[in-house]
């Protein structure tokens, strides 16, 4: 304990069922509050520590909503790397993590409706993507005219599909679609007040982001990779886009009156858990495709686990036994960079297990204990910062808040703070 750095130590299984466990659990030493932080790191099977309370958890959110906030550019999109070292904007880009980011705010709106700066920036967002984004024609009127591009589509028709062209790009990528989707759904049901006639609109471009999707789907199984300008798919299909693809639709079902959605949800879900998960599963141990896929399909299944649909297939034994796999084969705890991916899929894991009395409910309550708390210690600002970070200084006002992507490397990429901070929001919703 000399050199305030988070190391990872493998230790003893512990109790589950009455069946000795072996999982790798890390150690953290001196990584935010002097002796009794590294004593929370023990990772012993009688004790796996307290994790992080809820007021640590609060200003872990409180901090990751500043760093978001601080980043959105005037034009509603946001700086995509910030070093707090060189104190530097990174040149890089990527369109589905820019749309991520605006489905973090939206999550943050859903978790607290009250926070106007947070629907401003939003807004903000969206408006941004309004300039990026295409419409299919608008279908003739029967005196000749057209109808306005932004009129609902009649209920007894396929809504026209809504996509985006970022920067003008010669492609599209379905994941920047299904997130966007997914930014709209969360700020509808977050019952937020919304200027006049916005909520009207945000309805209609749900619809069109949704039918915009559905095209999607490969007859070969899955969701294109890509689309062309004028919205036609192609490309193989990838884990990201049909997980991310997946949920949007069901929370649409579940949430928003959209049932029409669940029955071809239902059948796809079905489908690529064979492509994603359990094929690849047979050949690999560990295979990229299942880590792709995990998170989304994870947040997916405990939407149909809470579905009219909640019986078609094991939604929630899935969901507890690809948890299971991302701790012991993924080994979530050993890894170096960030995870926070991983607690989007394990926090609902652990909320179904412990709902039914699942003995699994222990070993994932252990893995999120210090899994969050060795994430949390990569934040500027956070009382449990380990010593690298603690460098930072309070004055950068770009960087507070945001997160690292390794214990030690300055760059906070917008979107890992916002998977971070969706972490958090489930650990505070489902966990303390």
């Amino acid at each position: 304990m000399n050199n305030g750095k988070a190391i990872v130590a493998l230790v003893g299984g512990f109790a589950l069922g009455g069946v000795i466990v072996g999982v790798g659990l890390p150690m953290l030493q001196g990584s935010g509050s002097g002796a009794s932080s590294a004593a929370r790191w023990r990772g012993e099977s009688a004790d796996c520590g307290p994790g992080m309370s809820r007021a640590e958890l609060d200003e872990a959110l409180r901090l990751g909503s500043g760093f978001m906030l601080a980043n959105q550019r005037p034009a509603g999109n946001f700086a995509y790397e910030w070093d707090w070292k060189t104190q530097q904007d990174s040149v890089g880009d990527n369109e589905v993590r820019q749309a991520g980011a605006t489905w973090g705010l939206a999550l943050m709106l859903h978790d607290d409706p009250t926070r106007t700066d947070v629907r401003d920036a939003l807004l903000r967002s969206l408006d941004f993507w309004k300039t990026q984004a295409v419409t299919d024609p608008a279908p003739a009127a029967d005196d000749g005219s057209t109808a306005s591009p932004e009129e609902p589509a009649p209920t007894t028709t396929t809504p026209r599909r809504r996509w985006v062209r970022y920067q003008g790009a010669q492609k599209g990528s379905t994941g920047a679609v299904a997130l966007l989707t997914l930014a709209h759904i969360e700020l509808l049901r977050s019952g937020a007040e919304l200027p006049a006639g916005r909520q009207a609109e945000v309805e209609t471009h749900l619809d069109q982001l949704l039918a915009m999707l559905r095209s999607q789907r490969s007859a070969e199984g899955g969701f294109h990779s890509y689309y062309r300008p004028d919205g036609a798919g192609y490309g193989r299909a990838n884990p990201y886009a049909d997980g991310e693809s997946l949920l949007a639709l069901v929370k649409a079902a579940n949430h928003l009156g959209r049932a029409d959605l669940l029955p071809d949800a239902v059948r796809w879900a079905k489908e690529d858990q064979i492509r994603n998960v359990r094929d690849p599963r047979a050949a690999d141990p560990d295979p990229d495709t299942t880590k792709g896929y995990y998170q989304w399909v994870s947040m997916a299944w405990w939407e149909l686990a809470h579905s009219a649909e909640a019986e078609a297939a094991p939604w929630g034994e899935w969901l507890m036994e690809l948890a299971v796999w991302m701790i012991d084969d993924h080994h979530t705890l050993k890894r170096r960079r960030n995870t926070s991916y991983a607690y989007e899929g394990i926090v609902p894991a652990y909320a179904w297990a412990k709902a039914q009395r699942d003995p699994r409910a222990d070993k994932f309550r252990c893995v999120i204990d210090q899994g969050l708390l060795k994430i949390t210690s990569w934040q500027l600002g956070h009382s449990l910062a380990n010593d690298f970070v603690k460098e930072a200084s309070p004055d950068d006002k770009r960087g507070w808040g945001g997160i690292q992507n390794a214990a030690n490397e300055a760059p906070l990429r917008i979107d890992v703070t916002q998977h971070q901070m969706h972490a958090i929001i489930l650990a505070r919703r489902y966990y303390r």
